[in-house]
């Protein structure tokens, strides 16, 4: 045994020794409620009204992708940025100078020779992002001036309206911080999957063109307010996109994919379970080449439970979002209908930003706080089939004047009340035997010779102005014909959904019993957020679908090199 003679620590240096490490993001909560106050106490333009609520937030992004194609990488990047969003409003929260984001600017041709840029720096310098907030801040009020005069000059040619809402809403300020979050990242490992899936594709020369996504990102949320908002958040999410092209022997281009997202990196699918999905795009693609294209259609069809979310996301979600009540742009398919039956008295509907996770299965639309610093909630928006209420963000609709803590947007965007996690319940579900069985019986009543089956669907929009006609359509990728006379059933290809949303919903005739999740990104006027949908498959008594672009592109006339190169591997 050796004996080894250590030096002595005195119990100040034991104590700095133990000392955890400081938190940047205090530093940046700091530096931001400081520079928030000193605007709070002396921003005043002489002759004019100080703000009453100023708001800042910054978004602190850390992004991973890595790219593969033909068995070899096409990208591998690093992506870090901060991106700030400045609120300042004059006037009160009964009536104040906001405007809609896209009319921020166009209140006047004074002042508009410089924009502060949006951006923070990703050094945590307390001084250059005071520097920054400063800059915004001063453009922010100087317009929120410009835009309250201009509300209050137009307000004498409107009828007073007493029932108007208020401008904004009263909300409690939320104070929170968040630990840090893990955000793990095996580079190597992911690069060699990346091009083993992508290598996949080689074999079959028919699929000219793949593609194999990795992304991992992570973002950071401080958020300040003159209520007293302290917030720091942190979320993290992970997706891999396995998507591919091919033509059919007409030139119609077809395309399919595999999307998964998780917020830990674990929470991807292990390595025998990404080949097995790159395997089902080939063999789907390979199968849809074969397909016959059918005609446009009308009549009953099932659509599984990942295409009935679209469903609801694009003919009800949307159109229960708060903004959309009070705008006069807005085509305001539910306004006034609440306490009424407007869907079958068997759906209810709900939107829940605290659900993580449903039995296991993560959803993307999980957040603690909006980014109006309300914390998020689950809200009923409709309960056996009776409108109940609407998605709220802080901009107040008549007879609901309290957030409900949906005020979402993506970067440095305005907010405005969007969906989470839409769930969507029924009390008239049967099997899925049954509910094929229901189905070819409506087919026969209608005198159809097939009804059809949607299992898989790329995604939908949605049209909800009143200037244009209240309409969504649905891109399905997997449609089966269903034979009414022995059930057999053919994939199919060629058509895309159409149709009008309150004649489309109230056309369900019953509900499977198993839920599905079909988690993505929602595209609105306040940018790209993370969704998930939650829905069982629904048996429509009609569907409408028209007929999609067909094109008449030949395929490559040569083999591809990769393909070359796989068919000796593919032989043996």
């Amino acid at each position: 045994m050796r004996l080894r003679l250590l030096p002595l620590l005195t119990a100040s240096a034991v104590l700095l020794a133990a000392a955890p490490p400081a938190d940047p993001r205090q530093s940046l909560l700091e530096a931001m409620s400081a520079e928030m106050t000193r605007n709070q106490q002396q921003l005043k333009l002489q002759g004019h009204d100080a703000p009453y609520f100023m708001s800042y937030q910054l978004k602190d992004y850390d992004q991973s992708v890595i790219s593969a194609r033909y068995g070899a990488l096409f990208l591998d990047d690093n992506y870090r940025n901060r991106q700030l969003a400045v609120d300042v409003r004059v006037g009160s929260y009964d009536f104040d100078s906001s405007v809609p984001e896209e009319m921020d600017f166009l209140v006047s041709t004074k002042g508009t020779s410089y924009f502060a840029r949006p951006e923070g720096p990703i050094d945590d310098s307390s001084v250059a992002l005071r520097t920054s907030l400063w800059l915004m801040t001063d453009e922010k009020y100087k317009s929120a001036l410009v835009q309250f005069l201009k509300k209050k000059g137009e307000d004498v040619y409107t009828v007073e309206d007493p029932k108007r809402p208020p401008s904004f809403s009263r909300e409690k300020p939320g104070t929170h911080v968040q630990p840090p979050v893990a955000f793990p990242f095996d580079r190597e490992r992911w690069k060699r999957v990346a091009r083993e899936l992508s290598a996949q594709f080689n074999a079959h020369p028919e699929i000219f063109d793949s593609d194999v996504r990795v992304t991992a990102d992570k973002m950071v949320r401080v958020f300040v307010s003159t209520e007293g908002s302290r917030i720091v958040t942190e979320e993290t999410l992970y997706g891999l996109q396995i998507t591919a092209v091919a033509r059919a022997e007409d030139g119609q281009l077809l395309d399919d994919a595999r999307i998964f997202y998780s917020p830990t990196e674990a929470g991807l699918p292990n390595e025998k379970e990404m080949a097995e999905a790159a395997g089902k795009v080939i063999s789907e693609l390979l199968a849809l080449r074969k397909a016959p294209a059918i005609d446009p259609y009308t009549g009953p069809a099932i659509l599984a439970p990942e295409a009935a979310g679209v469903l609801f996301h694009e003919t009800i979600g949307h159109r229960l979002e708060g903004h959309r009540q009070g705008d006069d742009r807005e085509g305001k398919t539910f306004r006034g209908q609440e306490n009424k039956q407007i869907l079958p008295p068997f759906i209810s509907m709900y939107d829940d930003p605290t659900l993580r996770a449903l039995k296991g299965d993560p959803l993307n639309g999980y957040y603690l706080f909006d980014e109006e610093g309300v914390k998020g909630q689950r809200v009923t928006l409709v309960e056996k089939g009776v409108l109940k209420s609407y998605l709220l963000s802080r901009q107040p609709v008549e007879g609901f004047l309290q957030s409900n803590g949906h005020g979402r947007s993506q970067g440095n965007r305005r907010p405005v009340a969007r969906m989470a996690n839409l769930l969507v319940e029924s009390s008239k579900q049967v099997s899925d035997e049954q509910l094929k069985k229901m189905l070819i019986e409506e087919a026969k009543r209608q005198g159809k010779p097939y009804g059809l089956i949607i299992r898989d669907i790329t995604g939908g929009n949605t049209n909800t102005s009143g200037y244009g006609y209240q309409a969504f359509k649905g891109v399905p990728r997997m449609v089966y014909r269903v034979d009414v006379r022995d059930g057999k059933e053919s994939l199919v290809r060629g058509v895309e959904i159409v149709g009008t949303p309150l004649s489309s919903i109230n056309r369900i005739l019953a509900t499977g019993a198993k839920q599905g999740i079909f988690n993505g990104f929602c595209g609105a006027e306040s940018g790209n957020v993370p969704v998930s949908t939650v829905s069982p498959a629904v048996l429509l008594q009609e569907i409408e679908l028209q007929r999609t672009m067909e094109g008449k592109d030949r395929p490559p006339l040569l083999t591809s090199p990769s393909a070359a190169a796989a068919q000796p591997e593919a032989k043996k």
